[in-house]
């Protein structure tokens, strides 16, 4: 699970351009989650075999009282409540300012590691006249210019000190299931009514995350662990700041995941918060069931449940292949086949397909529909294997792999999917240029 890091400061203090300059150069993926929460964005990155998430908040005025600079004000907040470590980026060139020291003044009450970040030093020479201003917040300073890239290192290797090390996710025989969606869609009470069904509850053991609690459960011989329970359960006790963060919390509980519950308020329209966390599922790799909650509180005929899938459908095509279940959390209905789904769902996400049986398909399906020319070039594909599970992921060998088009890398995606089922999981496909041992 990636360590989380908050960029903070003054408005134009060049905190997008540290953010650019961090996930740029680790080739990170980039969730831009600027429709769920004004003015914050969202980067995956690693140093030195360290992952970590930075998180961009836009300017921070500490008593601002125009309504945008309020908004982004308390963005920061909420990414300085999760985050395990914080960059303080002020502009050497400016000096430092009077809302420079009160931002810094808030951040020494967090009892976090604070890092501060002289930005737009562009040379080395002559910069202790732009440094002199900010010794006297008594803290070691780093000074950068993240326009060019330049002392990036030292501020990196100390903000990364105390990161853990990449986890590799040891693969448990048992499923591990996250529970998420946007605030009140139903997410405890989910979580409430699976484990109060079951009664089965063997123990609670400490996560990975501050204050967290994996709770193992057994379920007709079948072992699930369900992760960060606690903060699933403790609804009326945690802050509605940190409830608005959780697409944070959704990609911390995603990362150590198998199956995410992804949970949604049938009494609502499909929102942008859905979709992003539904976004995150499928860019992590993980299977996913959708639970469409409080759907006793709906008016319904014949037709609603299938008009509502098909509408469903359309607003999450990234995850159309998971699977879906109507459920009221409050009245229990429809509680017990959750587990049957995550049964289902891990058992693809855990599948792996003969390299013979992959090849009859592979013949199959190019018959059927040839790739199509990429100018006076037609792809040619000589064999498939699977190299992974969780998520499942398929190698072609192809001769030309600027041949292939998106469209029938998915076509090959689809036929995968119609031939093999993979009910609720996400197939990665890769193309790979044939070698020398694939002409022999």
């Amino acid at each position: 699970m990636a360590f989380m890091i908050a960029i903070v400061g003054r408005p134009n203090v060049g905190k997008s351009r540290l953010f650019n300059r961090l996930i740029e150069s680790q080739t990170a993926i980039v969730h831009d989650f600027e429709g769920v929460t004004r003015d914050r964005q969202y980067g995956d990155g690693e140093w030195f075999g360290r992952p970590f998430t930075v998180v961009d908040t836009g300017g921070f005025v500490p008593r601002s009282e125009d309504p945008m600079l309020q908004q982004m004000r308390h963005q920061a907040q909420l990414a300085v409540d999760e985050a395990d470590a914080i960059i303080f980026v002020v502009d050497g060139r400016a000096g430092l300012a009077g809302a420079d020291q009160e931002i810094f003044e808030l951040l020494r009450t967090t009892d976090k590691p604070v890092f501060l970040a002289v930005n737009k030093i562009d040379t080395w020479t002559g910069q202790e006249q732009f440094l002199a201003d900010f010794y006297q917040l008594g803290v070691p300073l780093y000074s950068l210019s993240a326009e060019h890239g330049i002392g990036l290192d030292p501020l990196m290797d100390d903000v990364m000190e105390d990161a853990p090390k990449g986890e590799v996710l040891k693969d448990e025989p048992f499923a591990r299931i996250a529970v998420v969606g946007k605030p009140n869609a139903g997410k405890s009470s989910t979580i409430n009514a699976l484990l109060g069904e079951n009664r089965l509850l063997t123990s609670d053991v400490a996560g990975t995350t501050r204050d967290s609690i994996d709770t193992m459960v057994r379920v007709d011989g079948k072992e699930y662990l369900v992760i960060d329970t606690a903060g699933l359960r403790r609804k009326r006790s945690i802050s509605q700041r940190l409830e608005e963060f959780s697409v944070v919390q959704a990609i911390r509980s995603i990362d150590r995941a198998d199956v995410a519950l992804l949970v949604l308020d049938a009494t609502q329209p499909i929102s942008t918060q859905d979709k992003k966390i539904a976004s995150v599922v499928q860019n992590r790799g993980r299977g996913c069931v959708i639970l469409v909650n409080k759907w006793d509180l709906v008016e319904k005929d014949t037709n609603t449940a299938g008009e509502y899938v098909k509408s469903l459908r359309q607003e999450l095509q990234f995850v159309d292949y998971a699977p879906v279940i109507f459920v009221s959390a409050l009245t229990g209905q429809r509680v017990h086949k959750i587990l049957g789904a995550v049964d289902t769902v891990f058992e693809q996400y855990t599948r792996r397909v003969q390299t013979s049986e992959l090849n009859r398909f592979l013949e199959g399906a190019v018959a059927r529909h040839s790739p199509p020319m990429h100018g006076n070039r037609r792809a040619k594909f000589f064999y498939i294997s699977q190299v992974a599970t969780r998520p499942p992921t398929f190698m072609f060998s192809v001769n030309y792999v600027e041949a292939v088009a998106p469209s029938y890398r998915k076509y090959l995606e689809n036929q995968l999917r119609e031939a093999y089922t993979f009910e609720g999981v996400p197939l990665r496909t890769v193309l790979r240029p044939r070698q020398q041992r694939d002409r022999d």
